[in-house]
């Protein structure tokens, strides 16, 4: 199966691709100053060997403390070395300092921050403890003391600086990835088998990218502050030039040479402003509101009828005294409470009920994804006859199992195109060429009905409608061939039209495959026109189950009839019209 996760941006988010972020940054008239300052900078870091007039120790001790002139363009220092080289080479040495200082805290926070955010547990306890214990430590003190003790050279003491800062990139990550963890186009990427490994580094880390950009401009404005703090006061490698070196000696000559820290200090005030400009740029292309996501709780609910017993068990699916609750403890709520459904091969079973009454819980359940909180506290799940563990579900989920999404536009990852999502599956699952997989998935497009299946591959979510959108879930959801599909209110965020050809595509797909369907929805009119059984679920449990046709002719519990009654109109529903047809 194959949950795509590749369709119309979630609520509240802009739609553009995340990664065009920084080329959006570059847009803003300060972003793009600070941007060219910083590209500069750092050339003339790179060719300060090609372009500096002199070598970095290169002195003239026939010329000290010069103003200009005399092929001295910004003067001499007290060495009679020349100001325009020590500032090119200055450039180098300290943009290294700077560099080692993010390249160390970004190497141990961003990869724990991931991890911690994206798993939780006891990874997450033990790193919000150390980076909690790290961040309370005296860094100039830290700094000072290994220096005097362990290395004088700079470049080290911005190695330890690094791990020092690391917990600032740990805590950003670990709120950005806790942020986007649960997002439906997450979960849709397990649901179609994707490792936690490759969720984490193409749609976890997609999110996080920006952020990252930003904190670790903000790290390098920071180390250059704190390299030239150190050196300013005497403590980096004399035999080294940098702007914090050049600084210290025009402190100390600033009656007889002002001008040796008028250079330096400009050249370290703009570079620091533009990373700090930059990185306000990024930032200000990120905000964007967060959608909010409903809760639903359960309702009470009158004793079950004896019909909501399954007479066997399924051969395909059997479950068996579901219970799922929420929290910690044996006083914990719980949402489904001793539920019992079964799904034979080639069968589509309707799972219907209001909002709350369980419904999509118990779907969630059977594919290892409930949310935050939410655990299996009794009963026991089958797939093929053989009781399963939540992990052994989940390696089945891609394959043998798969699963078509409520919402469309949120089950779709917005930052990759719909065709890089489809083969994604594919190529895992079935082993295929990356060429196989694209005309797989063409083919797939043009069955599910969509026109033009070149132009959508290469469409973001986005680019596409909403009845478009799910026509790519359910060409994910069957990709792999499953032999169980659960489809989790398909058709509520379309139109009538659209419901119908929706419902008409799954029971084609489901009879030529001859998939086990699981339908859950709260409208009898999908019912009515897909399913051969039903299960009404209300407040977590199962109140009747009775084939199709006899429970909206003989419905026997009054929560069945109140339902009914609410929904239907006494007409006659399409498969029975289309009957009567024949």
């Amino acid at each position: 199966m194959t949950n795509t996760y590749t369709a119309a941006l979630p609520s509240g988010e802009p739609e553009v691709k995340r990664s065009s972020v920084l080329r959006r940054a570059m847009r803003n008239p300060f972003g793009m100053i600070a941007g060219v300052i910083i590209a500069v900078v750092m050339l003339v870091g790179l060719l300060a060997d090609l372009i500096a007039p002199y070598g970095p120790n290169e002195s003239d001790l026939t010329r000290l403390f010069e103003h200009g002139g005399g092929g001295h363009l910004l003067g001499t220092d007290g060495a009679g070395r020349d100001v325009v080289s020590l500032l090119i080479y200055g450039a180098r040495s300290s943009l290294i300092g700077a560099a080692i200082a993010v390249c160390v805290s970004a190497a141990i926070g961003v990869p724990t921050g991931l991890i911690a955010g994206y798993f939780g547990r006891w990874f997450d306890t033990v790193g919000m403890w150390v980076s909690s214990a790290v961040l309370a430590l005296p860094g100039i003190v830290i700094l000072l003391a290994f220096r005097a003790s362990v290395s004088s050279s700079m470049w080290a003491a911005m190695l330890v600086f690094g791990v020092l800062l690391s917990p600032s990139f740990f805590v950003l990550v670990r709120a950005a990835v806790r942020s986007v963890r649960n997002e439906l186009y997450v979960d849709a990427a397990r649901v179609s088998g994707v490792s936690d490994a490759r969720i984490i580094a193409r749609h976890v880390f997609t999110v996080v990218r920006a952020p990252i950009v930003i904190q670790a401009a903000m790290v390098a404005a920071l180390g250059l502050v704190i390299q030239a703090g150190l050196e300013f006061l005497g403590l980096g490698d004399r035999n080294t030039p940098s702007w914090g070196q050049s600084l210290n000696e025009g402190f100390q000559n600033i009656f007889r040479a002002d001008h040796l820290i008028l250079w330096p200090g400009l050249a370290l005030g703009i570079t620091i402003a533009a990373f700090a400009l930059f990185a306000n740029a990024v930032r200000d292309v990120l905000d964007a509101a967060e959608a909010s996501r409903p809760s639903t709780g359960p309702s009470q609910s009158a004793p079950a009828h004896e019909s909501a017993v399954p007479a066997k068990a399924g051969d395909l699916l059997s479950i068996r005294d579901l219970r799922v609750a929420f929290g910690k403890g044996d006083s914990s709520p719980e949402v489904v409470r001793g539920v019992d459904v079964d799904v034979d091969s080639g069968r589509v079973i309707g799972l219907v009920g209001e909002s709350g009454s369980g419904k999509t819980q118990t779907a969630l359940a059977v594919l290892g994804l409930l949310p935050d909180g939410g655990r299996v506290s009794a009963g026991h799940i089958s797939i093929d006859t053989q009781r399963m563990t939540i992990d052994e579900r989940i390696r089945l989920l891609g394959g043998s199992i798969g699963y078509i999404p409520q919402e469309p536009m949120s089950n779709l990852d917005p930052a990759f195109t719909i065709g890089s999502q489809l083969t994604e599956p594919l190529r895992r699952h079935l082993r295929l060429s990356r060429r196989e997989a694209r005309e797989r998935a063409l083919a797939l497009l043009e069955r599910v009905g969509l026109p033009d299946p070149v132009r959508v591959m290469g469409a973001y979510p986005h680019q596409i409608s909403g009845g478009m959108a799910q026509r790519v879930l359910i060409a994910g959801a069957v990709s792999c061939e499953p032999r169980l599909l659960i489809a989790d209110e398909p058709t509520t965020a379309l139109d009538v039209t659209i419901q119908a050809e929706i419902l008409d595509l799954l029971r084609d797909l489901q009879q030529e495959k001859g998939m086990g369907l699981l339908i859950v929805t709260h409208d009898f009119g999908v019912v009515a026109d897909i399913c051969d059984e039903v299960y009404v679920m209300q407040a977590g449990r199962i109140v009747e189950h009775r084939p199709c046709d006899v429970l909206f002719s003989d419905p026997q519990h009054n929560y069945t009839k109140a339902l009914l009654g609410a929904s239907l109109e006494g007409g006659p529903s399409r498969r029975e019209r289309q009957k009567e047809g024949n």
